[in-house]
């Protein structure tokens, strides 16, 4: 199942881990879902058989649970590919991206895990940057590399590539927004099995999965989550290294940004990033300093991360009072439990019940919405 023959993190049997894998890939649970799943039934076998219990409460068909077949399947392609599972909640999977909310409840990872275990910025630009852009960006790389810091960024065109090819001797994580075995964009085949072979290559989506727009915003918080801050270095006010850098922020990982030319529409979303507060960076040095001055606090709140365990039992009085707070537009969770007066586990309860039942839709920064 992963390297050398080994279950996924070790600790659990295979058919723990087949449930682990099935429950993350039926349709409807999506890793909050997951995590909050695990936590009230205690193992994923548990949690597959109490679905249909708990979307029927939320007024809902249950969803179709994916199949034996079907995850033993995707378990002996990852095994084929040389890449392995990385389960949510269990070692080795990245405890810095375990803090963030709706950490995904699987990876899929190719090369050295050991990078996981070391500091980490990520760095991302725009596609269409600047050769002087392109430049600076892969001598950053290279420089923060030998400082000991890993480069992570998301091998699209422009100042991703540039920060993977100025890391890759001294470490570099990708993170792609499709299969592990998928190349895109095509151009980048070779350094993304360099990546691969010498620094870690990490995929949310199972094998096979074509890149969809959808997906790089999930892309983009896992760059986010791995880090211990995000550097822009070019990108227009609407793009999604912007999106990254908000992800930092939400995150409690420092956002900083290279300044340019205000003529320039690639140095806007630098430049507002920089007004609204981010770092200005110019070295590697500027790099190393920020980081510094959160890292040990981000670090001191590795390990202990859990699931709030959510083991209760609301009544119908309580589901109507919470679902008249519903309604199309996103509110977040927090509000919904100030303005219900409702304990936060009935809260989460009824909230994943509307999951499973297909009426609920849930949103970055901790939000969620009915969907009809």
């Amino acid at each position: 199942m992963a390297d050398g023959g080994e279950t996924p993190g070790g600790g659990l049997g295979d058919e723990e881990w087949i449930a682990h894998l099935r429950l993350i890939r039926t349709p409807r649970i999506g890793p909050v879902s997951c995590a909050q799943l695990i936590a009230r039934f205690g193992t994923a076998r548990r949690a597959l058989a109490a679905v249909p219990d708990l979307a029927r409460r939320g007024g809902g068909p249950a969803p179709a649970l994916a199949g034996v077949d079907l995850a033993r399947r995707e378990m002996e392609r990852v095994a084929a590919l040389g890449a392995r599972h990385l389960f949510h909640g269990h070692p080795p999977y990245p405890p810095l991206l375990a803090q963030i909310d709706g950490a995904p409840a699987v990876l899929i990872v190719r090369g050295r895990i050991d990078l996981l275990d070391r500091p980490a910025v990520a760095m991302v630009g725009a596609r269409n940057a600047s050769a002087a852009a392109v430049r600076f960006a892969r001598g950053m790389a290279a420089e923060l590399g030998e400082r000991g810091i890993v480069v992570v960024s998301g091998l699209a065109r422009g100042i991703d590539t540039a920060a993977h090819a100025g890391s890759l001797a001294a470490g570099t994580i990708a993170v792609v927004a499709g299969g592990i075995d998928v190349v895109y964009p095509p151009e980048n085949d070779a350094l993304q099995y360099a990546i691969a072979t010498q620094g870690l290559l990490i995929a949310e989506q199972p094998p096979g999965t074509e890149p969809r727009a959808r997906h790089f915003p999930y892309r983009n918080r896992v760059i986010a989550g791995l880090s211990l801050g995000t550097l822009v270095v070019e990108a227009a006010p609407k793009s999604g290294s912007l999106i990254t850098a908000r992800h930092a922020g939400d995150y409690g990982r420092e956002v900083m940004a290279v300044p340019g030319s205000p003529l320039d529409p690639r140095a806007q979303g630098c430049n507002l990033l920089i007004r609204e507060g981010a770092t200005l960076i110019q070295s590697a040095a500027d790099v190393a300093e920020a980081l510094g001055s959160i890292g040990g606090g981000v670090f001191a709140r590795v390990g202990g991360y859990a699931p709030a365990p959510i083991a209760a039992d609301p009544s119908d009085a309580e589901r109507r009072r919470l679902i008249a707070l519903l309604g199309p537009v996103p509110v977040p969770v927090d509000e919904l439990i100030r303005l219900s007066a409702l304990p936060p586990a009935i809260v989460q309860t009824v909230l994943l019940e509307l999951e499973l039942a297909g009426r609920l839709e849930r949103h970055a920064g901790g939000r969620a919405s009915v969907t009809g």
